[in-house]
């Protein structure tokens, strides 16, 4: 346990001074995930807060915590392993005693930790130009609304991950990701809230882990009423689901990975 702590140490405090080179790339990554804070702008502008059964101040909670959600469940683990492996540099990886997708996770949290300030002054902005919350939820909520929003992290981290291992049979794989960008935008709760689609999609979505990422945290952080077991289990049961397969998949391409060092 010691040794463990201590190795999650050491990869934590490198990989966060390593983000700390790139902290105006980052910035500029923390804004390019505005689209919850334009679509409050659109749904505002169109009152459709009466229509959802939300009032403005719920709509408006609801979009800055999908903001907040979005800043902190990116994952772009799929474009940094398929440059290892077509350099490479996942050769070296594979011959040290730790598993490489914990130094991925490390370098995912890391980036994380460097957004913290950016993320803070767009919300303080939002909040001093009057699309702020009126009436936050306690401060245990938001607690409990920043863990749900760390499981939606590791969720949406596993499901690249499983996709990831394409990049054992492609060199090409990240084209995948970005077919799942789709429906991840419009099922998942950042374009709308779930309460405004046709029952039909509502269900199909449902049926998905995007709602997990996005709109079960959201709901949850900015003080909504959610099925808080229910929606547990659901992240439960897509975690259960998808780490075998990652596992699984891992075993299987390895066996066909060759590259230079290898």
């Amino acid at each position: 346990m010691k040794r463990s702590l201590r190795l999650a140490r050491v990869l934590l405090s490198v990989q966060y001074a390593y983000m700390l080179e790139y902290r105006a790339e980052i910035a500029l990554w923390a804004l390019s995930g505005l689209l919850p804070l334009i679509m409050l702008a659109l749904w505002s502008g169109a009152g459709a807060a009466a229509d959802l059964s939300l009032s403005p101040a719920e709509l408006r909670r609801y979009f800055l915590a999908a903001f907040v959600v979005r800043q902190f469940t990116v994952v772009w683990v799929i474009h940094i392993f398929e440059e290892d492996a077509l350099q490479g540099r996942l050769s070296p990886y594979l011959l040290q005693p730790l598993h490489p997708f914990w130094r991925y996770l490390a370098a995912h949290i890391a980036e994380q930790a460097t957004r913290v300030p950016f993320v803070l002054a767009i919300v303080l902005a939002v909040w001093l130009l009057g699309a702020g919350a009126s009436g936050w939820p306690p401060p245990s909520t938001w607690l409990l609304g920043l863990l749900v929003t760390s499981l939606a992290f590791l969720l949406r981290f596993l499901l690249q991950s499983v996709i990831t291992m394409a990049c054992f049979w492609s060199e090409r794989a990240a084209a995948l990701e970005r077919l799942l960008l789709i429906p991840y935008l419009f099922l998942s709760g950042l374009v709308a809230p779930l309460e405004a689609f046709p029952p039909g999609l509502r269900r199909l979505a449902l049926a998905t882990p995007f709602p997990s990422m996005i709109d079960f945290p959201a709901r949850l952080l900015s003080g909504g009423e959610v099925d808080l077991l229910g929606g547990l289990f659901t992240m439960a049961a897509w975690t259960a689901l998808l780490l075998p397969l990652f596992l699984l998949l891992w075993r299987a391409g390895l066996r066909r990975y060759a590259a230079m060092g290898a």
